[in-house]
């Protein structure tokens, strides 16, 4: 069975709501999704019909019926062609406290197939009908958290899922990421972080280089010039605001500093976002993407 994702309407949309369910369509910000959205929630969408690239973090990634995707606060997701539908859940991080689920396990990208297909789809129907009716209620609201938890813990162990880093490099690599997720709007330099994690910055080079081919203040830097991307994109903040949030006091260090990293002047990057039409957004050419990594089935 297929999720009947367009019995949904944008009237659905609540702001206050824990967990909601809405259609890919609704989310838009505009009607050709010329600018990406800057996400203040955690997304779970299923593909429903059509063929198509859901981009998250400027990354085009192929969607067609039975492709899932983790979607994180912060990041930015645009869907531009008008073919591709999907189901989306949405929920704010608080409406799991207290159950026994790490929201974070699960790949970011996955093609459902077979008797995992089967299985998340009649997940994802049920949370549907009862989003619909039942939300409103105590009992209902219960039901919904525990169905989530149900749907995460089942995407835990999706083939690939359960990955954790093994080597001593791809633990150290994996610590530095999540103190770069903390701080990287506050310290660009690598002898803060590995200050924090309590070791050399040689160990932290070489870790990095072992894991991505990439130095630690490449690592560093990337995620820098993403979240700058990100913000240029998806919001009308004025350039130099957005240096300044990235600990730049001067727009020209600021504008030096994203010209290198992506390739083309803040100001360039922002003036394309309006120019693109339907189809895969030009990437920055960094290759570092927060959060998870995607897996593929």
């Amino acid at each position: 069975m297929m999720v009947a994702s367009g019995h949904l309407s944008p009237a659905r949309l609540d702001p206050t709501g824990e967990i909601e369910t809405v259609t890919l369509c609704s989310l838009a910000p505009d009607p050709r999704w010329r600018r990406p959205m800057l996400l203040d929630r955690e997304l779970i969408v299923l593909a429903t019909s059509g063929h198509g690239y859901a981009e998250v973090d400027f990354r085009p990634l192929p969607c067609r019926p039975g492709t899932l995707l983790r979607v994180r606060p912060g990041q930015v997701l645009r869907c531009a062609l008008p073919d591709l539908d999907a189901t989306v859940i949405r929920w704010h991080p608080e409406a799991l406290h207290g159950l026994d689920v790490a929201a974070d396990d699960g790949p970011a990208w996955f093609q459902l197939a077979g008797e995992d297909e089967d299985a998340v789809i009649n997940e994802v129907s049920q949370l549907t009908v009862d989003a619909r009716r039942h939300r409103d209620t105590p009992a209902g609201r219960s039901l919904l958290r525990h169905q989530l938890s149900v749907l995460l813990l089942r995407l835990s162990m999706l083939p690939n899922a359960d990955w954790r880093p093994s080597r001593p490099e791809e633990v150290t690599y994996h610590r530095f990421r999540r103190e770069v997720e903390i701080g990287f709007s506050h310290s660009r330099r690598v002898e803060d972080y590995a200050d924090r994690l309590g070791c050399s910055v040689r160990t932290l080079t070489r870790a990095c280089l072992a894991v991505t081919g990439r130095s630690a203040k490449q690592v560093l830097d990337e995620r820098v010039a993403l979240q700058a991307g990100r913000l240029l994109a998806a919001t009308d903040e004025p350039i130099a605001q957005i240096g300044r949030q990235l600990g730049f006091t001067e727009p020209t260090n600021f504008g030096r500093f994203f010209t290198r990293e992506v390739g083309v002047s803040p100001g360039s990057f922002r003036a394309a976002r309006d120019q693109r039409g339907p189809g895969p957004m030009v990437r920055p050419r960094t290759p570092v993407d927060a959060r998870t990594d995607s897996h593929q089935g």
